[in-house]
């Protein structure tokens, strides 16, 4: 177990993908061995154990970088119980330290281009640019302004490069009439009401669409699950499409798990265009919950938060991820999973104000069956100022049997 880091490291170092110079690869190897045993460093190329209390992301089996999955437990790691949830001694030791709102700032997906890379290089060329004369004078000055931000000069553009710009801010939609129906019933206070429906396991659609028959003339739209427990079924786009053809309006559902930033980004265009107009971002249930043979587990592209960023700005900016200008730009309502239970609620409003930043407009809440502690969860959101930021759709099911009781209590 590294020194700092309180788990074992999840997969071993990268090594870069690409052939460097001897003086890179020397630089690498000495970072390796320094930061491997103090940290149980990766290598991802872009460290951020300063905004993560000093303890590594990469432990995480998800590759959340961002904060931890719906599936956040005090008690061990969702993905391999084995291990403590990373995220969640990341979040402990904030706090403690008083770095909590650090953990606000969006932080990139990798670039693979210096996965396996060393980083010192880009600090030490940081400082040039800044002024080593500068840098060392400020940072032993007295005035701890002037220290935060000096340190700040250094290091954010290394962790925030310039395709990515993520800051710790809110950012309000740009646009002002509503884009699709359900976003028009929120905004107006209207009691709104979801419904989900599960896509088929084959090409029969038939009672998909009965089902979205029957409940069209009570709901706002018809949520469409995305594989949930990363088990195949139809897409949910396709069964939005259909929703659409039926007279109802989807929420797409659309997991990290299975997506790259590239075919996300053409994903969302597509689902425009047809007039999907709400988007639901989630991490996705790991592919260790998957039925075998199981998919890979050890690269995972982006988060749902990086997702929700690449989104917005995609919509309020018209910019693709790679900087490309989208001259007609995708149209959406963005959502985002909230999860009142996971983990400690002063933890879970963290996570939550970090979507809100990073571009959720509505939350769908895990299934809730515990209105007192749903209380506790919105009073600390309301510590966080975002209420009036987002609104909340409340997941409810009805206990159809015992074996279902029985499951949901065991998981």
């Amino acid at each position: 177990m590294p020194l700092f880091t309180p788990g074992r490291r999840w997969q071993p170092p990268y090594y870069p993908f690409k052939k460097e110079s001897l003086s890179n690869r020397t630089l690498a190897f000495i970072e390796r061995i320094t930061k491997g045993p103090l940290f149980g460093c990766r290598m991802c190329g872009n460290c951020l154990l300063q905004e993560t209390a000093f303890i590594c992301p990469m432990e995480c089996p998800k590759g959340a970088r961002n904060g931890p999955c719906g599936g956040s437990t005090e008690e061990h790691c969702y993905v391999d119980e084995t291990r403590p949830c990373i995220w969640y001694e990341i979040y402990e030791r904030a706090f403690k330290m008083g770095r909590e709102e650090m953990l606000l700032e969006v932080l990139p997906p990798l670039d693979w281009d210096k996965v396996g890379s060393e980083t010192w290089g880009d600090v030490v060329r940081q400082v040039k640019e800044v002024g080593t004369k500068k840098v060392v004078s400020d940072l032993v000055s007295g005035d701890k302004a002037t220290r935060d931000e000096t340190w700040d000069a250094v290091f954010r553009p290394v962790r925030q490069p310039d395709w990515w710009q993520g800051d710790a801010e809110y950012h309000a939609p740009a646009y002002e009439e509503p884009v699709s129906e359900l976003e028009r019933r929120l905004r107006a206070g209207e009691f709104a009401v979801t419904a989900e429906v599960a896509p088929p396991v084959s090409t029969a659609t038939g009672k998909m669409c009965r089902n979205v028959e029957m409940v069209r003339p009570f709901v706002a739209a018809v949520n469409f699950t995305d594989c949930p427990s990363a088990t195949p079924r139809m897409s949910s786009i396709a069964c939005s499409k259909m929703a659409l053809e039926n007279g109802a309006e989807p929420v797409l559902q659309i997991a990290a798990r299975d997506r790259t930033r590239t075919g996300l980004q053409a994903e969302v265009i597509g689902a425009s265009a047809m007039g999907i107009r709400n988007i639901l971002c989630l991490s996705g249930d790991s592919a260790r919950m998957g039925p075998p043979p199981q998919g890979r587990m050890d690269v995972i592209d982006i988060d749902s938060i990086q997702m929700l960023w690449i989104l917005r700005r995609m919509r309020d900016e018209g910019k693709y991820l790679d900087g490309r200008s989208i001259k007609f730009r995708p149209q959406y309502f963005l959502g985002a999973a909230g999860a009142p239970f996971a983990s400690r609620p002063e933890f879970q409003a963290i996570r939550e104000h970090k979507k809100v930043n990073a571009g959720a407009q509505f939350f769908q809440t895990n299934l809730v069956y515990d209105p007192d502690g749903l209380e506790v969860w919105l009073n600390e959101l309301a510590k966080r100022n975002i209420l009036d930021k987002v609104h909340i759709l409340i997941g409810i099911t009805p206990l159809k049997n015992l074996k279902m009781a029985q499951y949901m209590h065991q998981d």
